[in-house]
């Protein structure tokens, strides 16, 4: 049995909105993940499944690996199919947010669900969520969006519309927000949630293979260069940097989704708590952070680089050139100021 943590009347309201619907949009944040493109995915396979006809829009294309998961050929990408989905979201009855907490997270999108006169339904686990929705499931202590979409279907009493494709995706949005349930998955319920996905005839050990053992020759490559070339160690700060330029992406042919994970890596170094991934983009420097005990790098990514996210997995950015970024982020690791 599962705690009941979304309140009764965020259910009861979820349900009315949903069963009146006729029209539904799913939404997710810009360079969409594993759990968002899953808790998405998740959602618009229950939705099939009681009769109604969803889309999926995410703001920009999702990493390769996810590809495999069904329904993924079905997303809408905005970069790609501006007014369809200006068209769409103007349409919809019905928008279903997941996995950010802010419009900004989605970027071009933003404008037409500012714009929309469609009721809003957010679903996220990211602290302080922007009110835009007129349901807000919000809860930062639960590991997954995809978790939460796992619930809010059981809440509503639709446990055996569950499919086989909606519990992977489910399953995978869990799985790749816990870096395999490696962090922030002690809880005994993600693993009663996992054995009742289990029972709707996922194959995990598959499914581990296909996000995680079918990358490129290039990734491989490009991730032996971080790690040989690029990787910066702060020993006294128990801090780890890699860093990655536009013209060394090229170099490696980057493809979306190929450096994935490379923040997780020095963190198997002894000695090392924290790691900063900084890669190049065209108008901004993105940065992921990741720490394993009780250091917050969500304080250090929204203190100083526009960010925040999850203790132990936080996001941020810069518009410095990626020179100044780094100069600013050693200055940081060295002032060492943020505390748990």
């Amino acid at each position: 049995m599962l705690t009941k943590i979304i309140l009764e009347d965020n259910v009861s309201r979820s349900y009315k909105l949903i069963e009146a619907a006729e029209r539904i949009v799913i939404l997710t944040h810009l360079s969409p993940d594993g759990d968002a493109v899953g808790s998405s995915l998740g959602l618009y396979h229950f939705l099939k499944e009681i009769g109604k006809e969803p889309v999926v829009i995410v703001p920009n294309r999702f990493p390769g690996f996810l590809n495999w998961m069904s329904g993924a050929s079905d997303i809408v990408v905005l970069e790609e199919k501006h007014k369809e989905v200006q068209g769409l979201i103007t349409e919809a009855d019905l928008l279903i947010c997941v996995d950010f907490n802010d419009l900004k997270r989605i970027d071009g999108a933003k404008p037409f669900v500012e714009q929309s006169h469609a009721k809003k339904i957010l679903i996220d686990h990211h602290l302080s969520p922007e009110a835009f929705a007129d349901v807000t499931i919000s809860h930062p202590e639960i590991s997954s969006s995809s978790e939460l979409v796992f619930r809010l279907i059981c809440r509503m009493g639709f446990f055996q519309n569950i499919t086989q494709a909606c519990a992977e995706s489910i399953y995978v949005g869990m799985m790749t927000d816990t870096g395999n349930f490696s962090y922030a998955s002690q809880s005994p319920e993600i693993y009663h949630i996992i054995s009742e996905l289990l029972s709707k005839g996922i194959d995990k050990d598959n499914i581990y293979r296909l996000v995680y053992n079918t990358y490129s020759e290039n990734r491989m490559r490009l991730m032996g260069f971080c790690l040989v070339e690029k990787m910066k160690l702060y020993k006294e700060q128990r801090t780890a940097v890699i860093s990655l330029s536009l013209d060394e992406l090229a170099r490696f042919d980057y493809q979306v989704g190929d450096a994935e994970g490379f923040v997780n890596i020095p963190l198997s170094i002894e000695g090392i708590d924290i790691s900063v991934f900084v890669r190049e983009d065209v108008k901004k420097v993105k940065m992921s952070f990741r720490s394993q005990g009780t250091f917050p790098v969500n304080k250090m990514a929204a203190t100083y680089f526009n960010g925040g996210g999850h203790l132990n997995a936080a996001g941020g950015e810069s518009y410095l050139s990626l020179a100044e970024t780094l100069e600013k982020l050693e200055q940081v690791i060295i002032k060492n100021d943020i505390k748990a």
